[in-house]
């Protein structure tokens, strides 16, 4: 097969069998979400059949089957089931649904059953992949994927967003990455990396200061401040290609935040005096001025329909969250308690707004509705957490942490629950960014 054609044939997915494909959240009431003590579901996930010894495919197959158990572990969702207590031996066992025994998965307690085999051709892989719901005794999902032998890691998060999709209706955040700063070189720089950390890379190489980065709606673009210049500009740069341009406006640039579904961006400039959050083009080019208050307005975030933007102003006297409504021009302030509330983060469902505030001299991250109201902690006495950053689907939350000293990249659900670190790197990390899902990044 030609480079070409196998790239063509790279995950072409076909459903199997003769499965509808499932309605959005369908009727599989297994995981209550909006519950934040929710109870996570077993899920077992036997290692993957081959063709008798194909010593080529095997490999293969344990890589993916591990890699599916390891990507809905992440989840927060499911708890995996552990393979010491089968019943049943992976590569003899019917994985067809006919022939199942779905009590002896029920017995060590699988409620979902995740079965595939690989078969390994010329150099290319086809994966069967089948999720069953064992108490039901009925088949959710089968999907077929081929590609390259070494494309295993992507079947799995193909096939993991399907099970997401099945469940809850989303797609979850498998094809996301996250850019963040670390100071590892001696030097703050810009970071990538995929969702659960892994496939870290250089994005800046300024040797300076690189701060706040935000990606494009489209995934496409990263916007920053960098003091690459000696004063902090915004550079808004491509992620793949060679390309990038900068606010032609002097003094103070920071915190730009990209407009949902649009080449426009928000970001606090004082070239006019104050600090005040302007709406720019894409390309830097300064459109109109937003806010206009005595006080310093900066960390802008919108909402997912771009018709409001939450910020941080000192129009009071200390920093608090206020709302911009971009068609009535109106302004409310959104946060009361405490002096210093800051790094709001709205989420993708539009009905929380995640932030930082200090309490008793410690930062800890808090989640507010923008109507107002009661915030939640979401943090508590495990150090200073800050700078809140949502998945794509809105059901984790990434941020940084000092609770093992240094400051590091953790995630937690968005109930605050499963908290645990991302990565390690030498120095310090801060400033996560969640893209959103990104096909073929």
């Amino acid at each position: 097969m030609t480079i070409q054609h196998r790239l063509c044939a790279m995950l072409v997915v076909m459903v199997l069998m003769l499965l509808p494909q499932p309605a959005a959240a369908a009727s599989y009431n297994y995981i209550d979400i909006s519950n934040p003590f929710l109870r996570k579901t077993p899920i077992a996930v036997p290692t993957f059949q081959t063709d008798g010894q194909d010593s080529t495919a095997a490999p293969v197959a344990r890589q993916a089957s591990q890699l599916i158990s390891y990507y809905l572990d992440f989840t927060g969702y499911f708890t995996i089931s552990d393979p010491g207590a089968f019943l049943e031996n992976p590569q003899t066992m019917n994985i067809t649904g006919s022939g199942i025994r779905y009590r002896n998965w029920t017995a060590i307690g699988a409620e979902l059953l995740v079965t595939g085999k690989v078969v390994v051709s010329d150099g290319d892989a086809e994966f069967e992949l089948r999720l069953f719901d064992t108490v039901k005794e009925k088949m959710l999902l089968g999907k077929r994927y081929r590609g390259a032998i070494d494309d295993h890691q992507r079947v799995a998060r193909r096939f993991c967003s399907e099970v997401v999709y099945t469940i809850f209706g989303s797609h979850g955040f498998f094809d996301s990455r996250l850019a963040f700063v670390s100071n590892g070189s001696g030097n703050k720089e810009i970071y990538l990396c995929d969702f659960d950390g892994r496939n870290i890379t250089p994005f800046t190489h300024h040797r300076s200061i690189s701060l706040f980065p935000d990606w494009s709606s489209d995934g496409s673009w990263i916007a920053y401040t960098t003091y690459a210049e000696k004063k902090p500009r915004i550079y808004i740069r491509h992620v793949r290609e060679k390309r990038i341009a900068k606010i032609q406006k002097p003094k103070l640039q920071m915190t730009p935040a990209w407009v949902p579904g649009s080449f426009e961006l928000a970001a606090s400039l004082s070239f006019s005096g104050d600090q005040e959050i302007y709406l720019l083009t894409g390309n830097g080019k300064v459109i109109k001025r937003l806010t206009n208050m005595e006080g310093i307005d900066v960390e802008p975030t919108w909402s997912p329909d771009g018709k409001r933007m939450a910020f941080v102003s000192r129009r009071s006297g200390n920093p608090q969250i206020y709302i911009y409504d971009t068609v009535s021009g109106r302004v409310q302030r959104l946060t009361f308690e405490g002096r210093y509330n800051t790094q709001p983060s709205w989420s993708p469902s539009g009905d929380k707004i995640a932030y930082s505030a200090m309490r008793s001299g410690v930062l800890d991250i808090f989640a507010i509705n923008p109507e107002g109201g009661e915030p939640t902690q979401l943090t508590e006495n495990q150090g200073s957490n800050e700078a809140p950053t949502w998945s794509p689907d809105g059901s984790l939350i990434a941020f940084g942490s000092t609770r093992e000293g240094k400051s590091r990249i953790y995630v937690m659900t968005a109930y605050g629950t499963d908290q645990r670190r991302l990565l390690t790197l030498p120095g310090e990390q801060t400033n996560p960014k969640w893209s959103p899902n990104i096909l073929n990044p």
